[in-house]
């Protein structure tokens, strides 16, 4: 006799047949339609038994919409407490009590994450050829980035953003988050490190 299944235990995540079975799956809604798709996709050619998977968006990038497609993801396909969310937003202009919000969710599980670009994803990609980038705001971000990635126009050359390279930006972002913070930087800074050095030793 087959014991009925609690309704509060948390749904099983089913991975269609065929597909292959990871042993950690890591679930990304980030505010870029373009370059954090791209970047997290690298991530998945270093770790094979890992998948990382950045949730499609068109222009939906206010930090509640980015939350909302998040949890739309994990009604609709469930979750295993092995694999693990996390939300990927730029400072930008959006206020603290916005940001708040994200950081509260993050918070309400153990294999639920926040991470944060001071002032946009872009200063993140920096901090892989850059140990000390004296930026003064996100036009200027953009600007030193394209002096290492010429062309680029939110679109990575994978080939730039070596194994070597995404450690140094780790151990870089590190520097800058000393003491950890608690919630984000309050200047400029990332805690995208936090997310990919998960994805890198799991």
């Amino acid at each position: 006799m087959t014991t009925p299944r609690k309704d509060n235990q948390r749904r099983k995540f089913e991975r269609p047949l065929g597909e292959r079975r990871y042993r950690k799956l890591f679930i990304i809604a980030a505010e870029g339609t373009k370059t954090e798709p791209q970047y997290f996709a690298l991530l998945n050619n270093f770790n094979a038994v890992i998948k990382v998977s950045c949730l499609k968006s068109r222009n939906d990038s206010a930090p509640l919409q980015v939350l909302a497609r998040m949890k739309k993801h994990l009604k609709e396909k469930g979750f295993t407490q092995s694999d693990e969310a996390w939300l990927v937003i730029d400072k930008d202009q959006w206020t603290d009590n916005q940001l708040q919000l994200l950081l509260n969710w993050s918070q309400q599980e153990d294999n639920y994450g926040f991470a944060l670009s001071n002032p946009k994803f872009e200063y993140w990609l920096l901090l892989h050829f850059e140990n000390n980038p004296g930026i003064t705001g996100p036009q200027d971000c953009s600007k030193r980035l394209n002096q290492h990635c010429p062309g680029y126009d939110k679109s990575i050359r994978g080939s730039l953003f070596s194994p070597n390279r995404i450690n140094d930006a780790i151990q870089r972002a590190k520097q800058k988050d000393t003491p950890p913070c608690d919630d984000w930087p309050k200047t400029f800074g990332s805690t995208v490190y936090r997310l990919v050095e998960k994805i890198r030793t799991a």
